[in-house]
């Protein structure tokens, strides 16, 4: 089937919201090439369990190919249109398995020498929409704090020396009740500028106690999902020809009830946009199901990349040990040997990826960000408002030092 032969019967599969929007940008679908569009339906299959602002961009996006004369159209696609596809693409039921298409158009474009040419398709296209749906900003400035060392006790090697051109280093912070002071900052932020899922505390480990307005994703209250999950990729290992890229295919259609995935949200189960959140951050990001720092560093990553929030509190725990991944997966431990300094290590450099990832979003010059070292009195802190590649030795608190990053 070519796009011009769609119907909206061919979406009766779709959840709801999904089915709606295609169906009433029909008309625009029938128009596209058959090397984008799957692509596109790819994202929209799922448009009811995404983030708003995922659903808001998928809606400009529509609305701005619909508004194209036909000498426009052309122009944005024309790249699309002169790629060759075999007569299996065309037979293949794109509409119902658009991400499988797309697995398959990929090896398709990679035998027939078209992937350059399909890479340079996408990004004029992506360019072309970038210049034509600029990047909103956000409606007050974004705030992202990470907090890292949960369990060391003492550490004298210097710290976030990636993120000190940027900022502030301040040496002698009270660390007393820290954590609370900045959870209750988010907390605040939530409840002063409230927006769906916009404030998140993602936690690597056992999350605290934590306000409800914030949006939140722990290892810990994963963990039951996790157990699953490697049990399932035991199973799927032990078939006959499973490879690594049929092993992807596999995970990639687990649903939240087949993990047992129930991440709650002001206190109430039944967050399906949630949930498929967590199913992703298990079946797509490597070692999220094994290292806590892996976890709470793809969380955040997602988070950012997919919600835009207005407020990230990332707390970093400690992971388990290095072992041959063998064991890693099959093995049972309950009490797993923890690496503290090593988590230290990995969430330093996490910190430094959570700034760059914040900085990739719309507003980046009005946002602050914030790195403690838990328990003890090294910070830095990132902001409008803050003298770069400075160290100070004024005593603060963490509550003065969100307040001097505004």
């Amino acid at each position: 089937m070519l796009p011009p032969d769609l119907k909206a019967k061919h979406f009766a599969g779709y959840p709801p919201q999904a089915r709606k929007l295609v169906t009433d940008n029909l008309g625009t679908l029938q128009n596209l090439p058959l090397s984008f569009v799957p692509g596109l339906l790819r994202e929209l299959i799922d448009y009811d369990f995404k983030f708003p602002v995922e659903r808001t961009a998928h809606e400009r996006e529509l609305a701005k190919i619909g508004s194209l004369s036909n000498d426009q159209r052309k122009e944005w696609f024309h790249e699309f249109d002169e790629i060759n596809l075999s007569a299996q693409l065309e037979a293949f039921d794109w509409v119902k398995f658009p991400a499988q298409f797309v697995e398959q158009l990929s090896a398709h474009l990679w035998s027939t020498q078209q992937l350059d040419a399909f890479r340079k398709a996408s990004n004029d296209y992506g360019e072309r929409l970038r210049v034509a749906l600029p990047p909103q900003s956000p409606p007050f400035p974004r705030l992202g704090i990470t907090v890292i060392g949960q369990g060391v006790v003492s550490y004298d090697d210097p710290l976030f020396r990636k993120l000190r051109p940027h900022g502030a280093y301040f040496t002698r912070v009270n660390p007393e009740n820290g954590l609370r002071l900045l959870l209750d900052a988010a907390a605040a932020r939530a409840q002063k500028h409230p927006a769906p899922y916009g404030h998140w505390y993602i936690d690597g480990g056992e999350e605290a106690d934590h306000a409800a307005e914030l949006t939140t994703v722990s290892y810990k209250a994963l963990e039951p999902a996790r157990a699953a999950l490697l049990g399932r990729i035991q199973t799927e290992l032990a078939r006959p020809g499973m490879g690594p890229e049929t092993l992807r295919t596999v995970l990639a259609q687990l649903r939240p009830g087949d993990l047992r995935v129930g991440p709650k949200k002001n206190d109430q189960a039944g967050d399906e946009v949630l949930e498929r959140f967590a199913i992703k951050l298990l079946t797509e990001g490597s070692g999220t199901q094994i290292f806590s720092t892996i976890f709470a560093q793809w969380a955040a990553r997602e988070a950012l990349r997919r919600a835009q929030p207005l407020t990230l509190l990332v707390r970093f725990a400690p992971r388990q040990r290095q072992r041959p991944m063998n064991e890693l997966i099959t093995a049972v431990a309950p009490r797993p040997e923890l690496d503290p300094v090593g988590s230290l290590v990995d969430a330093d450099m996490g910190a430094y990826y959570n700034w760059l990832n914040q900085r990739r979003l719309p507003g980046a010059e009005q946002s602050s960000f914030l790195v403690w070292f838990e328990g003890h009195n090294r910070a830095l802190v990132i902001g409008p408002a803050m003298p770069r590649g400075t160290e100070s030795t004024s005593a603060a608190d963490l509550g003065q030092l969100l307040t001097w990053a505004a």
